[in-house]
């Protein structure tokens, strides 16, 4: 216990001066509310305005964990269909690994367009082909990084195809898969607020940051921001907790409880 206090009390401490350092330049400085509010002016917003601000936040959660199991779901068939065949590894990689590139900002007008501006679908496939990529890629590289000898071996005892898949591709896969859906996650949520600053329902995150910030009323956008990264991390630690309770085995998992 007192290792792991340790491990974190930096963090906190860090966190508490940057807080402390914000809300006295503030003060000292006489700055204005509207170009930087201080944090307790942003405490008491999320005191005040809870309920439209966790209505907000559920919405958005909502569309980004939506849009990440249709991402999730698409990008793992495509995987294995691509880890299989050398032949569409080779033609569907480059591909992918560019429209990976295609910045969010390019898909939000169109996604809007095609499924509704207002409707959470559009939010939801905008998050998807976010999602989509970063799984498809990394899983491929996880099915075809598995050990030769342990492939070889494998065929030496005639296991069947679905046998070295079970036994050996996927697990040598795990590592790839966790670390795609951790970045995953953080896109998933990013995904679903832009394509909200292009149009969406009114109780959303994105629509409250850009209404709120363009009336001046910033201690309720960066209200709205802090609820965003309170759900981007709490979404986070869920999958680092899955992770490492479906590969206790793995070395990174090992060094975690040193």
């Amino acid at each position: 216990m007192s290792r792991r206090i340790g491990y974190y009390l930096p963090t906190v401490v860090v966190f508490v001066l940057v807080i402390g350092a914000w809300e006295a330049i503030v003060r000292l400085l006489d700055i204005r509310e509207f170009l930087l509010p201080p944090p307790s002016a942003i405490a008491t917003t999320l005191v005040d305005e809870w309920d439209t601000l966790a209505t907000a936040g559920r919405n958005t959660l909502i569309e980004a964990v939506g849009g990440f199991g249709i991402g999730l779901a698409a990008g793992l068939v495509v995987a294995l269909a691509t880890a299989r065949f050398a032949l569409a590894r080779g033609a569907l990689m480059p591909f992918a690994i560019a429209a990976n590139a295609v910045p969010i900002v390019a898909f939000a007008p169109i996604m809007n367009n095609w499924f509704g501006v207002t409707s959470p679908l559009s939010k939801m496939m905008i998050v998807a082909v976010l999602v989509f990529f970063p799984v498809m890629i990394n899983v491929v590289r996880g099915l075809t990084s598995a050990d030769a000898a342990t492939l070889e071996l494998m065929r030496s005892y005639a296991a069947s195809d679905l046998d070295v898949l079970r036994k050996v591709r996927i697990p040598a896969a795990l590592p790839y898969f966790f670390t795609a859906l951790k970045v995953s996650a953080t896109l998933s949520l990013i995904g679903a607020i832009v394509g909200e600053y292009f149009g969406g329902a009114n109780e959303v995150l994105g629509r409250l940051i850009v209404e709120n910030a363009a009336f001046l009323r910033f201690s309720t956008g960066w209200a709205a921001i802090i609820i965003a990264a309170a759900i981007g991390i709490g979404f986070y630690l869920l999958i680092l907790a899955f992770e490492r309770a479906m590969m206790p085995w793995h070395a990174s998992m090992r060094r975690r409880e040193v």
